[in-house]
């Protein structure tokens, strides 16, 4: 597993992005996986760098395992305690003028993954998703 800590702000997401094609580059992943994983992990990072830290400025740890026949990410920050899974999910078969506003990146990596799953651990958020290659 191969990890790099970021500060948690949007002007991060362009090496964070990097950092993860970088590894699945080396993992010879698909095209398709790459991009697959790429919106996912932008979707939770900007998630951290918007919220995690609303007071002060904090980080964001990133680890990446491709030794597997998954590809496995998890998302680490010392911001204030929020389960993204814990939120019901968004009445999709609402137009979008009435749906309620928010909830729907969250909503999309959930589908888009095989696994996902969130846990408050030592005062950090620790969300972790992964995908088969």
């Amino acid at each position: 597993m191969t990890e790099r800590i970021f500060p948690a702000e949007i002007d991060e997401l362009a090496a964070v992005i990097a950092f993860l094609e970088e590894e699945l580059d080396k993992a010879e992943a698909s095209p398709k996986l790459v991009v697959t994983l790429s919106v996912a992990l932008e979707e939770l990072f900007v998630n951290v760098a918007h919220y995690a830290y609303p007071d002060s400025k904090g980080t964001a740890k990133i680890e990446i395992d491709t030794s597997g026949d998954s590809v496995v990410i998890r998302l680490t920050d010392s911001g204030i305690p929020f389960d993204p899974l814990a939120k019901p999910d968004p009445d999709v078969t609402e137009s979008a003028e009435k749906r309620k506003i928010g909830g729907l990146g969250i909503y999309m990596v959930k589908k888009s993954m095989d696994s996902i799953s969130y846990q408050r651990q030592d005062g950090k958020n620790i969300l972790t998703i992964s995908k088969r290659k």
